[in-house]
């Protein structure tokens, strides 16, 4: 079997949601590290172990593991990021929060940031990477979600971030400065809609997804208890899902100065942000 016809019947094989030509690109790239040009696809043998790593792929993929825990690693706002079992995967529609905090933060000196939520570490790590002059507090819960925090953390190799093992329901925060941002993907679904999502969506940590009954559980904590630790004039940004800014936005009602909805590409409403 040449690897032309690997390529073509694992593309067929996981041709499911339009996706079996880009996956098999990821596999044979970053898996099989297969270095021949495309066009040579044809004139060269695979291997027995290329064969047999493909099929075990397939068939991984086609129970709904996805392709991110497969491979290891994803790519956020053009940085690479280490993800597994137990940690979300990053997503283009949170890059869109990254952009935006970036870009409200370009005149602040010495931002502090706190990334509540992070998993992976994509939206702190980002911020942290491209703004050296800031200091970036990363707070995780879940165990397998933090040790994927410190092994990006490690990778970046950064001195201004600080990654925090806690519960941001219960975390004594009173020993750290106020911020300058806030910003926050925090589990958002509602937790009676869950089993109703993608399989491979449901491989993802129930934890890092469950919003609980109206998918508010996350805001609620953040405007009651993590809203005055924002400076005068700071910012707070947050992701949520579509058509759910019109239920948070009431919970800020009265405590900031100012409050925006920003939609995505999609033209869904994906963050809403408020100024204090």
């Amino acid at each position: 079997m040449t690897l032309l016809e690997l390529y073509k019947k694992s593309a067929e094989r996981l041709s499911f949601g339009g996706c079996g030509d880009f996956e098999v690109k990821v596999i044979f790239e970053d898996i099989l590290k297969i270095k021949t040009k495309p066009y040579d696809y044809s004139v060269v043998n695979a291997t027995d172990s290329q064969i047999s790593i493909m099929n075990k792929i397939v068939e991984r993929r086609k129970i709904g593991e996805p392709l991110q825990y497969i491979v290891g690693k994803w790519d956020f706002y053009g940085f690479t990021f280490e993800v597994g079992e137990g940690v979300l995967i990053p997503r283009p529609e949170t890059e869109n929060l990254a952009e935006y905090v970036l870009d409200e933060i370009k005149n602040v000196k010495n931002p502090i940031v706190f990334d509540l939520c992070s998993g992976s570490g994509c939206i702190g790590l980002t911020i942290a990477k491209l703004r050296p002059d800031s200091t970036v507090y990363m707070f995780e819960k879940e165990k397998k979600a933090f040790d994927y925090l410190l092994k990006n953390l490690n990778n970046f190799g950064l001195k201004n971030t600080t990654a925090v093992k806690c519960d941001i329901f219960t975390f004594d925060f009173k020993d750290l400065p106020n911020a300058d941002l806030i910003v926050s993907n925090p589990p958002y679904i509602k937790s009676g809609e869950i089993p109703f999502l993608q399989t491979e969506v449901q491989k993802e940590p129930v934890s890092a997804l469950d919003g609980g009954e109206d998918g508010l559980n996350f805001y609620k904590c953040i405007a009651s208890r993590w809203l005055d630790k924002v400076k005068k004039g700071g910012l707070m940004a947050l992701e949520c899902g579509d058509a759910q800014s019109n239920a948070i936005l009431p919970l800020f009602s009265g405590k900031v100065a100012e409050k925006n909805v920003i939609f995505d590409f999609n033209n869904i409403d994906r963050i809403v942000a408020f100024r204090i």
